[in-house]
């Protein structure tokens, strides 16, 4: 995919938003095949735009024994088959400098994870691939400071860059979804909610992070309302068996549901 990838989304998505959905983690190539296959299908005929989101590695574990992926070049293989089998567009999560230039040959978009979206080194070299950029908000900061971040973007030579809300820290083990900060965002760039990563409950004593999964359509259809650009969300066939994040994945069994009900939304917002 192209630069042009942002504004092809736009363009394709009209008054629809877009969708970045897959598991958190690649844990084999059939597995990414067979979610990105189902995706796809149901995106399809809802004629929403999708870009396949797939982690080659987990870098944030709260424990040393945590899964972090099948290999590096293993996984990136993997999304660029998923993404020339599909025809869609890919975006993983890179955490250090020298991830920029590993991943950029696979992927259409990097995504500069929430914890380290200030780390300018990271932000520059992401940047600097050409690639889209996807900036999530710092759990920690506050939607009117995600301007610096796209400037950071932007000065290093790259206008492709989206955000990504994915909520704000309430004490110790919570997560809570400010949408005033919705409009905010788009000042500056295409942004997106992360609902599932928004429902997360960190730094639970088992060092395994909780999640509240029941809570995903009620996230997403407050972010349809509000007017988001477009939607992110993790998925899975099984998510008590997912390696990864598993505590707040939507079941894929659960997506064409939700999403048919999003669209609707969406129609009745936009009034057509």
């Amino acid at each position: 995919m192209q630069l042009s990838l942002i504004p092809k989304i736009k363009h394709t998505s009209g008054n629809n938003f877009f969708l970045l959905a897959g598991p958190c983690a690649i844990e084999s190539e059939a597995m990414a095949l067979n979610i990105a296959e189902k995706i796809v299908e149901i995106t399809n005929r809802l004629e929403i735009p999708f870009i396949f989101k797939g982690s080659f590695k987990k870098a944030n574990r709260s424990r040393i024994d945590s899964f972090t992926g099948i290999g590096d070049e293993k996984a990136l293989k993997i999304l660029k088959k998923v993404g020339h089998t599909f025809n869609v567009p890919t975006v993983t999560d890179i955490h250090e400098v020298s991830d920029a230039a590993k991943a950029a040959p696979y992927v259409d978009v990097l995504q500069i994870p929430a914890f380290l979206v200030r780390q300018t080194d990271l932000v520059v070299a992401a940047a600097k691939t050409g690639k889209v950029v996807n900036l999530k908000k710092g759990q920690f900061m506050s939607p009117e400071s995600m301007k610096h971040a796209v400037q950071k973007v932007i000065d290093s030579g790259n206008t492709q860059v989206m955000l990504t809300d994915r909520g704000t820290m309430f004490g110790y083990q919570d997560m809570v979804v400010d949408f005033r900060g919705i409009p905010v965002m788009q000042q500056f760039a295409p942004t997106i909610l992360d609902i599932t990563h928004s429902l997360q409950q960190p730094n639970q004593t088992s060092g395994v992070t909780g999640g509240k999964p029941e809570l995903i359509e009620t996230i997403a259809k407050a972010g349809i309302a509000v007017g988001v650009d477009g939607l992110f969300l993790e998925t899975h066939y099984d998510p008590s068996i997912a390696k990864s994040d598993g505590a707040n994945m939507l079941k894929l069994d659960y997506l064409e549901d939700l999403l048919i009900k999003l669209v609707a939304i969406r129609k009745t917002v936009n009034g057509f």
